[in-house]
């Protein structure tokens, strides 16, 4: 049976606008008793089927399959195998960041046996109420597809049903097909041509004309239009037709971390990012908005301020998105369709329409004004720790047209988003649909596996560094070099920020010791070298303290014959501005600490901002 899967995956291709490739790029896995005899033996046996790489970690090794299908706008994938047991629950997280950003992952942990006759076999979970769980049963509700296989020729019939999730642009995101360890082992004849090359065929569904006529209507009739672009106008090549079709028509467009990169920054009519994290000209020209083209966008909280971005009383929607959910969100007119596919058809209907000159000129303030403002934020401060703009203009600085900034959580999403510049649409890799912490250095690994020729900087902060630096290894053993920009807060900076907005003063956000004084972890800064990690794992380390040794080891992490590690120290109290704008964290309604009342009181307030959209 397990023959028969490596031999399956490894003749699948997919296929859009007539560009055929090989659906999947290899399989990472750890191997234990619950698949060193199953998918393991396979692997060694077929080496020319499908490329075996070894990883360090089994949460990490799914981070880095999500970031290597995203870079490959999901037309390519990476399987994941691992034993029964830890190895298996430890990819649950990373099945559900690939689920929630939807990108494809097949996961293939092992399982119980199905003649249950050793039972409990070691890493059993055993239930009174049911001999037929497992600790597999735990990616029930973050897969978009999950089976369990328990005779060899239910291959035949789950795996078909696994590459139509994992290639659909509507249904993708994590697919398990759990393993009973005995099965594996078990031959089955199967049919020679279920193990034939196949092609799926990736569509463009194309949008209703009546409903596009009703959009068509809508932007003829607005007067100060706004398109939020999303993950799904690069997931479909739309990034040129966006530009086009922002050029023609003269409304701006504000960018998703998954969508940045769809229009240039030097686009006339780019405002760059939206939402909580969203640059000053973004922000004002949403809130003044009477129409909202949301383009392959989930509409979440960080995107719509928690439903306070959109002031204008008469705003109304438009949802094009290929996933009808998404598509009818804040009651728009849903266009369910392809993001490349609608603007195609919206530019023929709309041959000739342009917003006025004088919000063109008003976006174009906006834009300038913005850009002085990126400018001294990023600019040479002279200040010592640097704040992390000015580390975020350095790196921006350093990279290439081509290269690639990846990161997911902490503080430096949020200012990335803001002020990271880029003229390619994959550009900007964040994972921020789950921020989940230690996606970091797996995802840029990914990244890099799946494009080779550009160089890759992954910015990571202190705190998830520590929760998953190891893949260092990993990148080194493949001789898929990272430029890694290691910025040391001196404890989880972005929550211990929130932590004193809501009044509770970055309460458990600091790396220090326990005072016996004061019960607390308030003492003095733990002794923890992290850039001397960084170099016993094989890395080449440079540290920084300054801008210009930031500079200079940049450059030599740029030469360095392998993964490199800039480490600079970063000045946790020193933010980019919000610009207005508010995210829904709510403070405690009854409390007796001071700060908290006062945080409750503008929450209050701020909270009159919120509208529903029905």
């Amino acid at each position: 049976m397990a023959q028969a899967l490596v031999r399956f995956l490894s003749v699948q291709h997919t296929e859009r606008d007539g560009t055929r490739q090989q659906l999947f790029g290899g399989m990472f896995g750890i191997f234990g008793h619950g698949n060193v005899a199953g998918v393991a033996q396979a692997l060694d046996q077929m080496r020319n089927g499908l490329k075996y790489y070894q990883c360090r970690n089994e949460q990490a090794m799914v981070h880095t399959a999500a970031a290597y299908a995203k870079m490959h706008n999901r037309l390519r994938a990476m399987a994941c195998t691992t034993s029964i047991g830890p190895g298996a629950t430890n990819m649950v997280t990373g099945a559900a960041g690939a689920t929630i950003n939807r990108v494809p992952v097949l996961l293939l942990p092992g399982d119980i046996f199905a003649s249950r006759l050793p039972a409990p076999v070691l890493q059993q979970l055993e239930s009174p109420q049911s001999q037929d769980l497992s600790v597999n049963d735990c990616f029930k509700p973050v897969s978009r597809y999950w089976d369990r296989i328990y005779r060899p020729e239910q291959l035949i019939s789950a795996l078909p049903e696994a590459m139509r999730v994992l290639t659909s642009p509507v249904e993708t995101g994590t697919v398990t097909l759990a393993l009973p360890q005995d099965v594996q082992a078990q031959s089955f004849d199967y049919p020679v041509v279920f193990l034939q090359p196949r092609v799926w065929t990736v569509p463009r569904p194309r949008p209703d004309r009546a409903l596009l006529q009703r959009a068509s209507a809508a932007i003829r009739a607005s007067r100060r239009p706004v398109m939020i672009a999303g993950g799904g106008v690069l997931y479909s090549d739309a990034a040129s037709a966006l530009r086009r079709f922002a050029g023609n028509t003269g409304i701006p467009v504000g960018e998703t971390q998954a969508g940045k990169g769809s229009m240039a920054s030097e686009d006339a009519m780019a405002l760059g990012a939206a939402g909580v994290s969203g640059t000053a000209a973004a922000i004002e020209i949403c809130r003044e908005a009477d129409l909202v083209m949301s383009i392959g966008c989930r509409l979440t909280d960080f995107t719509t301020a928690s439903k306070s971005a959109f002031q204008n009383p008469d705003v109304r929607f438009i949802g094009i998105n290929i996933v009808e959910m998404d598509a009818f969100k804040h009651a728009a007119i849903p266009i369910v369709a392809d993001a490349l596919a609608a603007l195609e058809d919206l530019e023929c209907l709309l041959q000739g329409v342009s917003t006025s000159a004088e919000y063109r000129d008003h976006v174009a303030r906006l834009r300038r004004d913005w850009i002085a403002e990126v400018d001294r934020l990023t600019g040479r401060g002279g200040r010592v720790p640097l704040p992390q703009a000015e580390i975020i203009g350095a790196v921006n600085s350093a990279s290439g047209p081509r290269d690639v900034v990846v990161c997911a959580a902490g503080s430096l999403p949020g200012e990335l988003h803001k002020l990271w510049q880029t003229s390619d649409p994959k550009g900007y890799h964040l994972e921020y649909g789950y921020s989940c912490m230690g996606y970091e250095i797996a995802g840029g690994l990914g990244v890099k596996m799946a494009a080779p020729d550009r160089d890759v900087y992954v910015m990571v902060g202190d705190g998830s560094y520590l929760m998953m630096a190891q893949e260092i290894v990993t990148s080194i053993q493949e001789g898929c070099k990272l430029i890694i920009v290691l910025v040391d807060s001196g404890g989880f900076a972005s929550i211990g920020a929130l932590s004193r907005s809501v009044g509770s003063a970055g309460f458990g956000t600091a790396y220090r010791f326990r005072r016996e004084q004061t019960g607390q972890i308030d003492g003095d800064p733990l002794p923890v070298d992290l850039a001397a990690n960084a170099e016993s794992l094989g890395a080449r380390v440079f540290r920084a303290s300054d801008r210009a040794s930031l500079d200079r080891a940049l450059a030599e992490a740029r030469a360095a014959d392998r993964t490199a590690v800039v480490y600079v120290p970063v000045d946790p109290d020193t933010r980019v501005p919000g610009y207005g704008c508010w995210w829904d964290v709510p403070v405690a309604e009854v409390s007796d600490q001071t700060a908290v009342q006062d945080a409750r009181k503008q929450y209050e307030r701020d909270r009159q901002k919120q509208r529903w959209f029905v």
